[in-house]
């Protein structure tokens, strides 16, 4: 196994575990849950600030630190979520922990497994763009971060 697998496996195998430890850190009835999508999120966007930085040039473009990157991001986003997601555990609803999940999330549930399909999708193809060049990374990097804020337009509260 290259090295290159060794360290995705085991930043991927990290992430789990602090995942685990998070959520059984929690409190409220859905704690576990939002803290558990917490961090994956927290996944997302450590792996998507490092492609996004080498796509704005403000970081060299390494290929295979963007593969390991987008392979990352694509272990996170095809991560089984069906339990991270109880109803209630929403910013509304009293003794949850702090989060920005809107209510409207379990008003319009299918419309928000199309947005997670969606950024699959983008996440697919960034896979084997992240590593073939910077120009290819760059091609593809607009339509991750449109699936991205889909959901964050409409089912994310703003930062307080």
């Amino acid at each position: 196994m290259t090295k290159l697998k060794l360290f995705s496996i085991a930043g991927f195998t990290s992430a789990m575990l602090a995942i685990s430890a998070v959520a059984i850190a929690a409190n409220g009835p859905h704690d576990k849950a939002i803290k558990a999508r917490q961090a994956m999120f927290q996944s997302y966007s450590f792996n998507l600030g490092i492609l996004g930085a080498m796509a704005k040039e403000d970081r060299p473009y390494d290929a295979a630190v963007a593969t390991e990157a987008a392979n990352n991001l694509s272990a996170a986003a095809n991560f089984g979520q069906s339990q991270m997601w109880p109803q209630g555990s929403d910013n509304a609803t009293e003794g949850n922990a702090t989060n920005r999940a809107l209510p409207v999330i379990w008003e319009t549930f299918p419309a928000i497994t199309e947005k997670a399909e969606a950024l699959k999708t983008a996440v697919a193809a960034l896979v084997p763009a992240a590593g073939e060049s910077l120009d290819a990374l760059q091609g593809v990097m607009g339509d991750v971060g449109a699936s991205c804020k889909g959901c964050h337009d409409d089912y994310r509260a703003e930062k307080k």
